[in-house]
């Protein structure tokens, strides 16, 4: 079910919106960075896959954060993995998902799952969940986040929440994710990169997130995500 439909536009128009906006921001922009997909050439994936995939990734993100935390492993790792089973979520976790599960994960892995929290930000907002997230300043509403998951019984209660956006609407947001991480890593290389309020991280991984709803690609972690 479809929030609303927007008007389909080129992937040039789309692009030029998004320049005139980032340029009002202050935001550094490259009017000629390559335009992406429009939605003849795309298509969003199924509700039920990323309605799972919501849900694995933000227990998998509570499983992280209770690891960083040097909280009792064994019992965060039974009491989220009873979770995963209850929401028939599972066999849904991506490779580093489940290195965290089966306790053979690195240090670098438990940080990488702990910051897709952001990446679950842009498929709670393209479920309908959330409002806005067209400028990456912040961190996500973590609370918020872990109730949109902790206030329903089971898989079929979540996603009678959901009313999946137009991919009008996620392409226009993605657009400017894009054109935001080409800015953040031209900051990199050249400090004076006016960048605004956005924050490089959340820009990424929101980023990884809503490229992974137009992907086919299963695992976002092997999506590139070029500037």
């Amino acid at each position: 079910m479809l929030l609303f439909k927007k008007k389909r536009i080129t992937s040039e128009e789309r692009r030029n919106k998004s320049n005139k906006k980032i340029k009002n921001m202050g935001i550094a922009c490259h009017e000629n960075l390559p335009m992406i997909e429009d939605s003849s050439e795309v298509s969003l994936k199924d509700l039920d896959v990323i309605c799972k995939r919501a849900i694995a990734c933000l227990l998998s993100t509570q499983l992280a954060c209770d690891i960083a935390e040097n909280n009792d492993y064994n019992e965060s790792r039974e009491m989220f993995f009873k979770l995963l089973k209850e929401f028939q979520v599972e066999d849904c976790l991506l490779e580093k998902e489940k290195k965290l599960f089966e306790g053979n994960y690195e240090k670098q892995d438990v940080i990488d799952v702990a910051w897709t929290y952001e990446a679950y930000w842009s498929l709670v907002w393209a479920l309908g969940l959330v409002k806005n997230i067209d400028y990456p300043n912040n961190v996500c509403d973590c609370q918020k986040a872990i109730r949109l998951v902790g206030d329903c019984k089971n898989f079929e209660e979540f996603k009678k929440k959901c009313k999946l956006r137009d991919i009008e609407e996620i392409l226009d947001v993605l657009d400017l994710h894009y054109r935001y991480h080409w800015a953040t890593t031209e900051k990199r290389i050249n400090p004076a990169t006016p960048i605004g309020e956005l924050n490089p991280d959340v820009v990424v991984e929101r980023r990884r997130g809503l490229e992974w709803l137009i992907s086919p690609i299963e695992d976002w972690n092997d999506i590139a995500l070029h500037t």
